[in-house]
């Protein structure tokens, strides 16, 4: 989806918006006489888009001038005296691309296809793309050749001719960074305070005109609506704005969280009467329901569009209602809860003992093996690619699902189209990057790019006229949480026991107590024993050249009908997903039409 151009007429940058998608607020222009600039998102906070755009153009439109970024959901150009800048927010939501040719930028865009149109594919980034899930938000690479990715967090410097002057990451810096001591002490209650500031902060920058809370019964989706519905009474917004949005399920597993999700609509609503409750009958939805248009349309191939119909019913509902941003529970599992590699920390260091009794006490309050826990949290990401080796030669028994990791190469990836557009290299990479040097650092830069609907929000923006937002993946929550010592967010047998800690006035006792959530599981195994013989059926029938090259066919087909039995893991269903995504998007690129919306031009007097 394009939501802003830059191209040039011979030497003269010529910067445009969509103007559909300004009328709804989800792009604003300002112009001063320090440039022009287009912001895709928000910068400060939703409410105050045009403010806080005006700022992010002061700030950065003096000659030499590299402030901090802000805080937001964004993609930006800023076309200044001086210079040209591409840049966006690290939390890396809204994407932004451009095509480089000799050193030269010559278009710029929120949509990679359109600059790629008619270009030769980059067989490198499908091998980066199937290394895992979180590989293509993070790397430079896109499908298409000479096109490029500004990373989340990156500034892209242009002259204003277009040529390159640099690349250089930024950061959001702001009184919250690790580097920052704790306000309230180091224990349990001091942690609450800090990370209950944060997540209320987080929230009311994301709060619009009217805006819609995901609420599923979980701990985090409730803590943020709760948080959400006590901000008009602070004169922040007006309670008859606030859309409760559930998804509720009448038979099946899943059934058992309608009673959670009934207690978290009450409490929600005690706090703000007003609120509108809106609970959609979803038992008719299954995963890989139209799977080919949902994993076919994006601009890059959507890893987790199976789980795409899920969520475009509830974006439905909140278009329908006029909402202009829908907040999410997403990412709280990493970001707020024990991190577990804190062993691999101790492990490095020489504390064996210590490492040793705190691994008890975690496999004892996850009901797991003292040997599961050390094997994840410090073996694995101390030589990842070995140990996954090794789980698929003990797993694999004569599957094709059977021990495969999140690195290895799937069997159905043909080795020599693996050796050539270097495979192993893409699988060395993102296993540094899941892991890093320091583990326990690397989580939350890897766990940014698991909040799986992002994709579906971006190509669905402009229809329902808001993009998701996710007060847990918020710069303040992370940096909150990253420098919280180890002994006050670790409490065997509670986790994320900081943020219950941090909402206990608010969430009723049966959320704040419960540990287990149901999974989506049943709608994965309803979805491929209704679609299953079509997604084969898909793979085989393939005509994109690259299919062929890329994949033994038979393989993947069989590796779809392992899954369908309920063999492998989430894992290794995860890869199937993936290159099940692949093919249908293979299968529509050419289909796919590259016509341009109305556009308007932002600097007509350049």
């Amino acid at each position: 989806m394009e939501a802003l151009r830059l191209e040039w007429d011979g030497d003269v940058p010529k910067l445009w918006a969509a103007e559909a998608m300004a009328r709804q607020g989800l792009v604003t222009a300002v112009s001063s006489q320090a440039g022009t600039a287009v912001v895709v998102g928000w910068v400060g906070s939703v409410r105050e888009r045009v403010a806080g755009a005006r700022g992010f153009l002061d700030n950065w439109g003096r000659p030499q001038a590299a402030p901090p970024l802000p805080t937001g959901d964004y993609a930006a150009v800023l076309v200044c005296r001086d210079r040209i800048l591409l840049m966006r927010d690290e939390q890396a939501r809204i994407p932004l691309f451009f095509r480089e040719s000799g050193g030269r930028v010559t278009a710029v865009s929120t949509s990679a296809r359109h600059l790629g149109g008619g270009a030769e594919l980059e067989r490198r980034y499908f091998c980066r793309y199937l290394t895992g899930n979180m590989a293509q938000s993070h790397s430079e690479l896109t499908p298409f050749a000479e096109v490029h990715r500004v990373l989340g967090g990156e500034v892209v410097e242009l002259s204003l001719t277009g040529r390159m002057r640099g690349r250089v990451p930024r950061h959001v810096r702001q009184a919250h960074d690790p580097s920052v001591p704790a306000a309230d002490g180091p224990g349990l209650g001091g942690a609450a305070k800090d990370l209950r500031l944060a997540l209320e902060n987080a929230v009311g920058r994301r709060m619009g005109r009217r805006t819609a809370c995901h609420v599923s019964g979980g701990t985090d989706s409730t803590s943020i609506a709760l948080l959400a519905a006590r901000l008009p009474a602070a004169g922040q917004g007006h309670p008859e704005d606030l859309v409760l949005l559930a998804g509720r399920f009448g038979r099946g597993e899943l059934a058992a969280e309608q009673p959670y999700m009934d207690e978290a609509m009450a409490e929600i609503r005690r706090h703000a009467p007003a609120a509108r409750p809106v609970i959609l009958d979803v038992d008719d939805v299954a995963d890989f329901d139209e799977f080919q248009h949902h994993a076919g349309d994006p601009d890059e191939p959507h890893a987790h569009a199976f789980r795409a119909p899920f969520w475009s019913r509830l974006h439905a509902a909140a278009a329908d209602l006029g909402c202009d941003t829908l907040l999410t529970g997403c990412g709280a599992d990493p970001m707020v809860d024990a991190n577990p590699f804190h062993l691999h920390r101790l492990a490095r260091t020489g504390q064996l003992r210590q490492m040793t009794r705190q691994a008890r006490d975690w496999a004892a309050g996850s009901e797991r093996g003292l040997w599961d826990i050390v094997s994840a949290y410090v073996v694995q990401p101390t030589l990842p690619l070995a140990a996954e080796r090794v789980t698929a030669l003990v797993r694999r028994r004569g599957t094709v699902l059977g021990g495969l990791g999140g690195f290895t190469r799937p069997r159905w990836l043909r080795s020599g189209f693996a050796r050539a557009h270097g495979y192993r290299e893409a699988g060395i990479v993102e296993s540094r990057f899941v892991f890093g040097r320091k583990p326990e650092q690397s989580l939350y830069e890897a766990a940014n790019y698991l909040a799986a609907p992002d994709p579906l929000s971006w190509r669905r923006a402009r229809q329902d006229g808001f993009f998701l937002s996710h007060p847990f993946l918020d710069p303040e929550v992370i940096a909150t949480m990253r420098r919280l010592p180890a002994e006050a967010v670790f409490h065997p047998g509670r986790p994320k026991a900081v943020l219950r800690e941090a909402m206990a006035d608010l969430l009723p006792p049966r959320i704040g107590g419960r540990v287990n959530k149901v999974p989506f599981n049943q709608l994965y195994a309803r979805g491929l024993r209704t679609h299953g013989d079509e997604l084969i059926d898909l793979c085989r029938s393939a005509r994109h050249p690259l299919i062929a090259e890329m994949f033994d066919v038979e393989t993947l087909c069989r590796a779809v009908r392992e899954a369908q039995f309920g063999m492998g893991e989430p894992c290794s269903w995860d890869r199937v997903n993936s290159s099940l995504a692949l093919v249908a998007w293979l299968e529509q690129l050419d289909r796919r039409s590259r016509v341009r919306r109305a556009a308007m031009p932002v600097n007509p007097a350049s």
